[in-house]
């Protein structure tokens, strides 16, 4: 059998290219692709038997695969490797999609690799994936995901105060929590809440949540105070954009 491995992780494809040839001699021709368009090219040219797919990377989510086959025939098998918690997990028990959990463990990935082969041949694997796409939707509306060491976190956006940039990490500062380090850049979150009118970004380093303002001051610039005190610089470019902001919203 023909396998792809689609992660944004070199680390995780390493881990799981290496499990695969020391336990599942059954593969025998391994491909890698690092999101999910250069992935998409590699299902289409070499037509893979099973395909392991993250599903939190950058500009695609791995359960938006179904929309680059849409005139096509899907013949592969689909095995999510995730690092989603228990809440997330249940939903695909509900739709018997196979998941790997992170960090993978060899004899459920030799159990989800038999359990392909013969899946293979009663494939219904579109109907699965919309019925897994519907449920993160709806997850979507409400909550952010955030890639924790653990697993993964769904917080409500009201309950996230701010962003703060941390290198290529960024800091999650939480209403009835503990800030998080999460593994995503600052720019990932931005362009994730875009659509989110509540979230802006005063400067290059930080994103707030507007409902947590408690005080604009003018002095040495424009900063803003949260309400768990801390103070946010409005950067000089945004001053001008951001007090238009607050007049229309206050």
């Amino acid at each position: 059998m023909k396998a792809i491995l689609i992660d944004d992780e070199k680390k995780a494809r390493n881990v799981l290219r290496t499990l695969l040839v020391e336990e599942c001699p059954e593969i025998t021709e391994i491909q890698e692709a690092a999101d999910l368009l250069s992935g998409v090219e590699i299902i289409k040219r070499c037509k893979p038997d099973i395909v392991f797919l993250d599903i939190e990377m950058p500009e695609y989510s791995g359960l938006e695969i179904l929309h680059f086959f849409k005139k096509e025939n899907i013949t592969f098998q689909i095995i999510f490797t995730t690092a989603y918690n228990k809440y997330a997990i249940e939903a695909f028990k509900i739709e018997a999609i196979d998941y790997l959990l992170k960090p993978i463990d060899d004899a459920e990935l030799k159990n989800a690799v038999s359990k392909a082969q013969t899946a293979i041949k009663k494939n219904n694997i579109v109907e699965k994936l919309n019925g897994i796409e519907k449920i993160f939707n709806q997850i979507s509306l409400n909550k952010i995901a955030l890639e924790v060491p653990k697993g993964i976190m769904f917080v409500s956006y009201d309950d996230i105060i701010f962003f703060e940039a941390d290198g290529v990490y960024t800091k999650v500062y939480l209403k009835n929590s503990k800030p998080r380090l999460i593994s995503k850049t600052l720019k990932y979150f931005a362009q994730q809440l875009e659509d989110k009118p509540i979230f802006y970004r005063t400067h290059r380093s930080y994103l707030i949540n507007l409902k947590f303002m408690s005080e604009v001051v003018k002095k040495d610039g424009l900063h803003v105070v949260l309400d768990n005190n801390k103070t946010i610089p409005i950067a000089r470019d945004k001053k001008e954009e951001f007090l238009a902001l607050i007049g229309s919203f206050f």
